[in-house]
């Protein structure tokens, strides 16, 4: 973004403006703001949401709900447009549209660059778009994800779950997403010990 905004965007205006753009941006308050800070997702980070993608694509395969990417937007709020790592969408597919139409899952891959915004500014926001049922917050150093699912009555509740051999249950889709396939091919560095 070259210049400073004068004026709020409309969310019509911000994705004619970001087709113009080489990076991906969020809506926040009506002013346009980089996907992932100032640089890009690491290669580890990557890796992961592509696991991910990878698991919903072959459980959604023949379903009516679909995946998404960063390219689709969950509206957040009048003036908040977030880009999850990846979504499931169980609206209506339209091929010209920048939005869910009906978002059942979002997925947001830690970074440290975003980390603090996931896990405080986003999370509040997603908990409150009526058709969302579970959001998963994936630790990309430590085979482990955070899952806060609503309960029948509407409240949130937060779920860890941790180690490979451990599933994300999404009952909301009737499936569930192994940690072993979220990081497949991706390595641990040991965390430091304290030191007695």
């Amino acid at each position: 973004m070259s210049q400073p905004l004068a004026a709020p965007m409309s969310p019509e205006e911000f994705y004619v403006w970001g087709e113009t753009q080489e990076d991906r941006y969020e809506l926040v308050d009506g002013y346009p703001v980089p996907l992932h800070g100032m640089a890009g997702a690491s290669r580890r980070h990557d890796g992961i949401v592509f696991n991910i993608l990878v698991a919903l694509g072959v459980r959604l395969r023949g379903r009516p709900c679909q995946g998404f990417t960063a390219d689709t937007a969950v509206r957040t709020s009048a003036g908040r447009r977030r880009r999850p790592d990846a979504g499931v969408d169980c609206g209506e597919r339209r091929d010209d549209a920048h939005e869910a139409s009906e978002p059942r899952v979002v997925v947001e891959v830690l970074s440290p660059s975003t980390k603090a915004i996931d896990l405080l500014v986003k999370l509040d926001e997603y908990r409150a778009v009526p058709s969302l049922q579970e959001i998963v917050i994936v630790d990309p150093d430590a085979p482990q994800a955070r899952l806060w699912f609503r309960e029948a009555g509407g409240a949130w509740e937060a779920r860890l779950v941790e180690e490979l051999e451990a599933s994300i249950e999404l009952p909301s889709l009737g499936l569930a997403l192994p940690l072993r396939e979220i990081y497949e091919g991706i390595e641990f560095r040991p965390r430091p010990q304290a030191i007695a």
